[in-house]
C-alpha cells in the first residue's frame, strides 16, 4: 500500500490552512493581495487534496 495519497491530502490541507490564515490577516489589515494570495493557497490546497483522494482511489483499485 502506498502513502502517496496521504501526503497529498496532509500537503493541502497545510496549504489550506494558511491560506486562511493569510485571507483572514489580509482581511484584519485591510491588505487585498493578501487576501487573495490566501484564496490562492486555499485553493491549491483543495487540489492537492484532491489528488491525494484520487491516488487513494487509485491504490485501492491496484489492490483488489
Amino acid at each position: 500500500m502506498s502513502d502517496n495519497g496521504f501526503k497529498d491530502k496532509a500537503k493541502g490541507a497545510v496549504d489550506k490552512a494558511k491560506g486562511k490564515v493569510k485571507e483572514e490577516y489580509g482581511k484584519a489589515t485591510d491588505n487585498a493581495s493578501k487576501q487573495v494570495e490566501g484564496k490562492k493557497d486555499q485553493l491549491k490546497g483543495e487540489a492537492k487534496k484532491k489528488v491525494g483522494e484520487v491516488k487513494d482511489k487509485f491504490n485501492k483499485g491496484d489492490e483488489k
